[in-house]
C-alpha cells in the first residue's frame, strides 16, 4: 500500500462527496458495500434527488438497501436493473423503479448512464497494489470504470478471484476498511418433484456439454443427477456450491470447452462460506464481465451449451413469464434471454426452461402452464426461442412444432388436475390439438 495511506479514510467521509442529484451505482451480490450504503443513507436529511442504480444485492432492505425503506423517496430515487427481494416491496409500491434490460447490455446502459460515483466492495491490496473484485465481477466492472468517483470497501473476507477481476488502488479514489463476512446463500432441500425436475433435466445433457445454471433447489438437483457425466465444462453468469462440488469430483473438467478451455467462466457467485474460500486464488475460476458472459455469440462458441433457466409460467403458444406475478413485478429479463439464444445457436446447445407443474397461491394449487399469461405479466422468453420444457411430468419439445403441436406437448407435462381444462382451452381457441392424456 506504498503511496496509498492518505486514500483510506472512513466510511463517513467517503460518503461526504456524494452530492444531491448525483448517480450512484451500487455493487452487487454478495459484494454489496454494506458500510458505504449505511454511512450515505445516514445522509438522507442532507441530499435530494439521489439516483442509487444497481443489479441484485443480497440482504434485507433494512440491512443492505436501507435507502429503499419508506420516507426515503426524496432523498433517493431507485433505479433497479434486476429486482431482487429487497427491492421488490419499494418497486411494487410505486417507490422505486424497474428497468427491464438484458443482462449482457447492463454494462453498456451504466457506462452511458453518467455515473458520479462507485461503491464498490474489493479485496485488500497484493504487494503491486492490485484488489480483486472478489465475488461479483459482472456490471461491477463497467461501472466503476464509467464513474467519475470510485469508493471502495477493502474486506479481507472477501476472495482473491482470478479472470478479469483486477482493480489498482489507482483506480479507486478512496478505499475504507471493513471487516464483516460476505453474505452466503445456503440451498434449501428439494423436494420429491424438484428432484424428479432435475433428473428430467440431466437426462438432456450429453458428456462434453457446457453448462449454464443458476441458483436453487432445481439447478442444484440438476448437477446432483450429473455425477455420471464426462467432462463437462461451465460457461454461465453465476455458480454457488454445486459447481465446486462436479469440479472436486471431476465431472466438470472444462477440457472440451472451445472458448475459455480449462476455465469455469462466470461472472459472479453465491453461495456459502466454503466456495468463497474454494475460489481465493483458485486459477480454474475465471472472472469475466457480463458483456462477455453473457454475450450470445461468446455462449454460442462453445458446444452442446445446455442453458438452464426457470420460469413463474409458461402459456400454451410456449411464452415464458419470468419476471413478474401478473402485473406485480417481481425479478427482472436477467440473462435468461442471452443464454437462451446462446445456446440456441451452439453447435448441439439445447436451450431448457424448467419449472415445477403447479404452484401454490394462497390456500390454492394453481397450474404454471397456463392457457394464457395473467393480464400484466411480462414476456421473457418468446415462443420462438423455446425449445425444451420441463416439469416433474416430463419433457417438452416446442421449436419447430406449430402452435397445436406445441400446446398438445405442454398439456403432455402438466399436471393431471389441469390437463382438461388446458386442452379444452387449446380447442376453443381454434389450435389443432389432439387429447394425448
Amino acid at each position: 500500500m506504498r503511496g496509498n495511506k492518505g486514500k483510506f479514510v472512513t466510511a463517513e467521509e467517503a460518503v461526504r462527496q456524494i452530492e444531491s442529484g448525483n448517480k450512484v451505482f451500487v455493487g452487487s451480490g454478495a459484494a454489496i458495500p454494506r458500510t458505504l450504503v449505511h454511512a450515505m443513507t445516514a445522509r438522507y436529511e442532507q441530499l435530494e434527488g439521489v439516483q442509487v442504480h444497481h443489479i441484485l444485492t443480497m440482504g434485507t432492505t433494512e440491512e443492505s438497501a436501507p435507502y429503499l425503506l419508506p420516507g426515503m423517496d426524496r432523498s433517493f430515487v431507485h433505479y433497479a436493473w434486476f429486482i431482487g427481494p429487497n427491492a421488490r416491496q419499494a418497486v411494487n409500491d410505486g417507490r422505486a423503479y424497474f428497468i427491464p434490460a438484458f443482462l449482457s447490455e447492463v454494462p453498456h446502459y451504466l457506462t452511458m448512464a453518467g455515473l458520479n460515483v462507485a461503491l464498490i466492495q474489493v479485496s485488500p491490496p497484493d504487494d503491486w497494489g492490485y484488489c480483486s473484485l472478489g465475488v461479483s465481477v459482472d456490471v461491477v466492472r463497467a461501472a466503476y470504470k464509467a464513474s467519475k468517483l470510485v469508493i471502495a470497501e477493502v474486506n479481507p473476507h472477501m476472495p482473491r478471484t482470478q479472470g478479469y477481476s483486477f482493480v489498482n488502488v489507482n483506480e479507486l479514489d478512496y478505499l475504507v476498511e471493513v471487516d464483516y463476512p460476505l453474505y452466503t446463500f445456503e440451498e434449501e432441500s428439494a423436494t420429491d418433484d424438484q428432484r424428479k425436475i432435475g433428473e428430467n433435466v440431466a437426462s438432456l445433457l450429453e458428456d462434453g456439454a457446457t453448462l449454464q445454471v443458476g441458483i436453487g433447489a432445481i439447478p442444484n438437483s440438476t448437477l446432483e443427477f450429473l455425477t455420471a457425466h464426462k467432462d463437462l465444462g461451465v460457461h454461465t453468469e453465476m455458480i454457488s456450491d454445486g459447481i465446486m462440488n462436479l469440479i472436486e469430483t471431476g465431472v466438470i473438467t472444462n477440457d472440451r470447452k472451445k472458448l475459455n478451455p480449462g476455465k469455469v467462466v462466470t461472472s459472479f457467485m453465491m453461495g456459502t462460506r466454503e466456495m468463497y474460500d474454494w475460489a481465493d486464488n483458485n486459477p480454474v475460476v475465471e472472472m469475466r464481465p457480463s458483456e462477455y458472459t453473457n454475450d450470445p455469440f461468446n455462449i454460442a462458441r462453445n458446444d452442446k451449451v445446455a442453458a438452464i433457466n426457470s420460469a413463474l409460467s409458461i402459456d400454451l403458444k410456449g411464452q415464458v413469464c419470468a419476471d413478474s406475478l401478473g402485473r406485480r413485478f417481481y425479478s427482472g429479463i436477467g440473462g435468461q434471454v442471452d443464454f437462451i439464444r446462446g445456446a440456441a445457436r451452439s453447435p448441439g446447445g439445447k436451450p431448457i426452461i424448467a419449472l415445477p407443474s403447479t404452484a401454490q397461491a394462497g390456500k390454492k394449487t394453481v397450474s404454471r402452464i397456463v392457457p394464457y399469461l395473467d393480464a400484466g405479466a411480462g414476456v421473457v422468453t418468446s415462443e420462438g426461442d423455446v425449445h425444451y420444457v420441463v416439469t416433474e411430468y416430463g419433457i417438452a419439445t416446442l421449436n419447430g412444432k406449430a402452435m397445436g403441436e406445441r400446446a398438445e406437448e405442454l398439456i403432455r407435462i402438466a399436471h393431471p388436475d389441469f390437463k382438461e381444462e388446458l386442452y379444452n382451452y387449446a380447442r376453443e381457441s381454434g389450435f389443432t390439438v389432439r387429447k394425448v392424456f
